[in-house]
């Protein structure tokens, strides 16, 4: 037996949720294109996203800390791993498109610079009087214009309902831009699991890395709320063990306990408003995909302290500090003489402000190339 498209699609309408996103209705491509014998519309997307170039630069590219302070820290690639399978977790209990849910979690960071939010914080300054910079238009840009890959298109000609997802994706650390893609109404519930899938995945992992690093200590951790209620939980299922399992016992059980509330709490919103269809979703006016108001609470105390003990301290804010001189030194030299630019780049300033140009260059770049171009640069040993 060979599974097709059609059967894919009959099987979403006969499984998924009524408010769910369903592939057999989605909206288009910016270019029309036949789609895929065997795959959905949103599988298609995924695939798309995953072989892009830009994609794979997600592995050498800053989550909290630079490439070379460690093997073992978070990257842009496995953030965004993470977030897609606690995605994958929420939509698939919810009854959701599991497919379009993972490809918006899978694209959500593709627009970002090296160095995390320290670069894009730096291009947003250095771009301040050209448009500014967001990671989230970038990430559009990225997917609507800069890939190239197919003879007829720019870009990588992704579904209208993954695009949008991409540019609300809306967290405490994301603005959503609200000049395009229906902005009074709200995402899917998808993007919205991908919204807050990537919340709880930033959160955990980056108490992992400040632990592994010595920058946290377990002690100040036990203060908070939420860190109190999963060593109790930890301890019941696994008890004694040493530090190191005892902190991946804990945090997987955090973990657990936010996409249990974020299922249980989204399941009684739907109920609540009577949600039964897409448009439903999309005219609430707010978002149905939340934590409980308890965990709302903690979460809250937990990034206060993730921003006061590890955000600020002294040695991320070297490499903060440090990057931004990185970023701030590349765009300056470029745009002082942009004849230093590869070919391609001023093959792009025909087409566009040199400003935006200069910043598609840096925002394309990993941590390790940046570092190495500034050595090209600014380093008179360096071969150029």
């Amino acid at each position: 037996m060979i599974i097709t498209r059609q059967h894919l699609q009959d099987i979403e309408e006969q499984t998924l949720a009524p408010y769910a996103v369903k592939s057999h209705h989605y909206q288009g491509r910016q270019y029309p294109e036949k789609e895929a014998e065997n795959r959905t519309p949103f599988q298609r997307d995924r695939d798309r996203v995953v072989h892009s170039k830009a994609f794979r630069r997600l592995e050498y590219k800053t989550q909290v800390f630079v490439y070379h302070e460690g093997d073992h820290y978070r990257t842009r690639l496995t953030h965004t791993m993470e977030v897609s399978g606690v995605s994958q977790t929420i939509a698939r209990n919810l009854g959701l498109n599991q497919d379009l849910a993972t490809t918006i979690a899978l694209a959500h960071d593709l627009g970002h610079p090296p160095f995390g939010h320290s670069g894009e914080e730096a291009l947003d300054a250095l771009m301040k009087d050209c448009g500014g910079f967001d990671h989230n238009k970038q990430s559009l840009r990225v997917i609507e214009l800069l890939e190239w890959r197919y003879p007829d298109f720019p870009g990588l000609n992704l579904t209208w309902e993954t695009r949008e997802g991409i540019v609300k994706h809306n967290t405490p650390y994301d603005t959503p831009d609200p000049d395009v893609f229906e902005a009074g109404k709200c995402a899917s519930i998808e993007a919205q699991v991908a919204n807050l899938a990537d919340e709880i995945t930033y959160n955990t992992h980056d108490i992992d890395d400040g632990v592994s690093a010595g920058i946290l200590s377990l002690d100040e951790l036990a203060e908070l709320d939420i860190w109190d209620e999963a060593i109790r939980e930890a301890a019941e299922k696994s008890g004694h063990v040493d530090a190191t399992r005892q902190r991946y016992q804990i945090i997987r059980t955090l973990i657990n306990q936010q996409i249990t509330d974020v299922i249980h709490t989204t399941h009684k919103n739907i109920e609540q408003h009577g949600l039964q269809s897409v448009d439903d979703v999309r005219d609430l006016g707010q978002n149905v995909v939340d934590y409980s108001p308890g965990l709302t609470e903690k979460n809250s105390q937990l990034r206060t302290f993730l921003m006061d003990n590890f955000y600020r301290q002294y040695r991320i804010m070297r490499m903060s500090r440090k990057a931004t001189r990185f970023i701030e030194d590349l765009f300056n030299e470029f745009r002082q003489d942009p004849r230093q630019l590869p070919p391609p780049v001023q093959r792009d300033m025909e087409t566009m402000p040199l400003e935006r140009a200069i910043c598609d260059y840096i925002a394309g770049m990993t941590d390790r190339y940046a570092l190495d171009e500034h050595k090209r640069l600014f380093d008179p040993h360096e071969r150029v």
